[in-house]
């Protein structure tokens, strides 16, 4: 499956993974997979979509948000991250409805 078709499937779920998970289950390297997300969150920017990659959290995270390199890359495309929280929970909100 490629790595575009899981998160669709993720965010029409509902769900999020971790990293470390979508990378093994493509057969990714953890740093293949990171860039592969930023690539996307490039061409989501560009064509004004939310970003596809708010499916993913950080494996022990308590709140289940995205690695911070998410928010920066976020905050790069011109994105406000101020509240992480509200940014992911909205990206997700979207990409669902």
């Amino acid at each position: 499956m490629r790595l575009e078709d899981r998160l669709a499937a993720l965010a029409a779920a509902g769900e999020t993974i971790a990293y470390g998970t979508l990378a093994r289950d493509l057969g990714l390297r953890l740093g293949e997979l990171t860039a592969a997300l930023e690539t996307l969150m490039e061409e989501d920017a560009a064509l004004g979509r939310p970003f596809r990659a708010a499916v993913m959290r950080q494996r022990l995270s308590p709140d289940g948000l995205p690695a911070p390199g998410f928010f920066q890359k976020a905050a790069d495309l011109g994105a406000d991250v101020a509240d992480p929280a509200g940014f992911a929970a909205d990206q997700r909100r979207r990409l669902v409805g």
